[in-house]
């Protein structure tokens, strides 16, 4: 077999297989060279490379038959919600089913699980396991908060308009299913946990965590996606809040310091507010002082508002 001196651009890209550089005409002797980087067993990458967590997992996968990306690396690559301290994690996490040996490779955290065959799906060349049973695996690294902030992104109802799907990604009775069949998964009863405190509504982690510093706190739960006219598709909506009480609650993210997200935001509150509504937004700030003054300003508002209509019983023990 003739000698190459360059590697082929088919292999340039990331990892590859043993058997990817074989039929790609390298040999034994060109993958010993010092541009190319020997990962682990049937497994090689460029020296070059700049790592890329979606082509590592998916060369990971391609050279473990019976085993699926899993746990963190799963959760990234979907683009699940995870914390800050893991939303760039570069580990790669590959589980297994006990009756295969242990994963022994380097840089990769290996897991011995059961899982069911609807768990586990192959996606763009990947075994990976679902979004539901990752969020499951999860469950042994992540707080109770962190898991309902994570689950709440898959039970959400999705936006046809911007989303190109009709259906939530999961259930909540899906979910207890899920939990119901690994009674004895590392972390389970955090997931129990989790499941009693998801809403469906909730349209990004800190909107999550903004209801679950009001239940710490003791305030009535609210509502999630308040519209301001009921049975109006068309109607402006708050994130939370308390119709009966005319309070409308928004958390304004990062993309709404753009200025047309910041107009459309105005003319929401405007209109909350012409028809009698106390608004209150919140923002990166706010999340950053886990919401505790936020929390200060709701109550002051439940408060005068009830002090308005006195005859508003319940709320007045609540705050």
């Amino acid at each position: 077999m003739q000698m190459r001196n360059h590697l082929p651009e088919t292999l340039l890209s990331g990892p590859f297989t043993w058997e990817t550089a074989r039929a790609s005409g390298v040999s034994a002797s060109r993958l010993r060279r010092a541009d190319v980087v020997h990962v682990g067993r049937g497994l090689y990458r460029p020296a070059d490379w700049d790592f890329d967590l979606e082509a590592a997992a998916r060369s990971l996968s391609a050279v473990s038959p019976g085993a699926w990306i899993s746990h963190v690396t799963a959760a990234r690559i979907r683009c699940q919600i995870l914390p800050a301290r893991l939303s760039d994690s570069t580990e790669l996490h590959l589980s297994k089913p006990r009756a295969l040996p242990e994963v022994r490779r380097k840089g990769v955290y290996g897991h011995s699980v059961l899982a069911r065959e609807e768990e586990i799906e192959f996606v763009d060349g990947i075994h990976i396991s679902t979004r539901s049973r990752t969020w499951l695996d999860m469950a042994r690294r992540l707080s109770v908060s962190e898991l309902v902030c994570m689950g709440d992104e898959l039970i959400r109802t999705p936006r046809p308009q911007f989303e190109d799907r009709t259906e939530p990604f999961a259930t909540l009775a899906g979910l207890r299913a899920l939990v119901g069949r690994h009674p004895n998964l590392q972390g389970v009863v955090r997931a129990r946990q989790a499941l009693d405190m998801m809403r469906v509504g909730a349209d990004s982690a800190p909107e999550s965590l903004l209801r679950l510093a009001m239940a710490d706190a003791g305030l009535p739960e609210p509502g999630l996606q308040v519209a301001l006219r009921l049975h109006d598709a068309m109607s402006p909506t708050a994130d939370l809040g308390y119709r009966h009480r005319r309070i409308a609650i928004q958390y304004d993210g990062g993309h709404h310091l753009l200025d047309a997200q910041a107009f459309s935001d105005r003319r929401r509150d405007k209109a909350f507010e012409s028809a009698g509504w106390t608004v209150l937004t919140f923002d990166k700030d706010d999340l950053a002082d886990a919401f505790q003054s936020a929390v200060g300003r709701i109550k002051r508002a439940l408060r005068t508002d009830w002090l308005d209509h006195p005859q508003a019983s319940g709320f007045a023990d609540a705050i």
